[in-house]
């Protein structure tokens, strides 16, 4: 059985996309923080990892681009999850009675329009969603409410009083499926890579123009702080193409442009159309 390392508890989000990715016979491995993730996967204790890289709302993690250089993890594949969420609390509890909300920070920004309607409510940050629903149950709280998945009620136990909550209905959270090693066992249109660019006029637009003439799409460009270089920077570019050849000539090209240029992955790209609220385990 395949152990999978996750950010969060049961019932969290990286979970979910564990199970949507992998399927159901899987060992999750909680971790607290996306080092620990990290340390799972560097030191064997996992197999396989999954990471947060972006969401629609809230953008990229730039501390999760410097853990892939680090650990020098392989990108084997990725999935978007829809991100949904529930105001929760312990059964038999009404609106009227919740004093608390409790959530990660950015699940609470996601709603903010939902919580402008509970006056006199404390907004408390928590480290995950999840984690807010299983200490609810746990402490027996009947004046607290947490903001977390719909699977997270059928995890522990709780009732949903609002479903849907959040504010921008096109909310998504891309992950990464990471590995030690690399594994080609599908075909693979596209690749992450990072590099860094020699401080000369037009040294982005010579990567760029390549990318045209050999019909590569950049799908995303993100750039992270190089630590203990100031004002100097990693290019981290996502690619997607449908020649292979002519990705390779691509990359033969690039080579030569930039510095330090490392594939973090080449893999099957990932699709919105195949990314539903996920369901729970069947």
């Amino acid at each position: 059985m395949k152990k999978i390392a996750i950010q969060g508890v049961a019932g969290s989000f990286h979970e979910m996309a564990a199970y949507k990715y992998f399927g159901n016979d899987i060992q999750t491995v909680e971790c607290d923080s996306f080092k620990l993730l990290s340390e799972k996967l560097a030191t064997d204790e996992a197999d396989f990892a999954v990471m947060a890289i972006e969401n629609t709302i809230a953008g990229s993690l730039l501390t999760n681009y410097s853990l892939l250089r680090e650990y020098n993890f392989k990108i084997i594949g990725e999935i978007y999850l829809h991100i949904e969420m529930s105001l929760l609390v312990n059964k038999g509890v009404k609106h009227a009675e919740i004093e608390i909300i409790h959530s990660h920070p950015i699940a609470l920004k996601q709603c903010e329009d939902y919580l402008e309607r509970f006056e006199n409510v404390k907004i408390i940050q928590t480290a995950d969603t999840a984690d807010s629903a299983k200490d609810i149950v746990e402490k027996k709280l009947l004046n607290t409410a947490a903001i977390a998945s719909a699977y997270s009620a059928d995890i522990y136990g709780l009732e949903i009083l609002d479903k849907g909550i959040e504010t921008n209905k096109r909310n998504f959270t891309r992950f990464l499926i990471l590995s030690k090693t690399v594994e080609m066992l599908q075909p693979v249109n596209k690749a992450s890579i990072c590099f860094e660019l020699r401080h000369q006029v037009g040294a982005l637009a010579d990567v760029l123009l390549i990318l045209k003439d050999y019909e590569i799409n950049m799908t995303k460009i993100q750039s992270v702080p190089i630590l203990g270089k100031p004002y100097e920077y990693s290019f981290y570019v996502d690619l997607e193409w449908k020649n292979n050849a002519n990705y390779e000539k691509a990359i033969h090209y690039i080579l030569k442009s930039v510095a330090n240029l490392s594939i973090l992955g080449e893999y099957e790209k990932g699709s919105f159309h195949q990314s539903a609220t996920f369901k729970g385990m069947e």
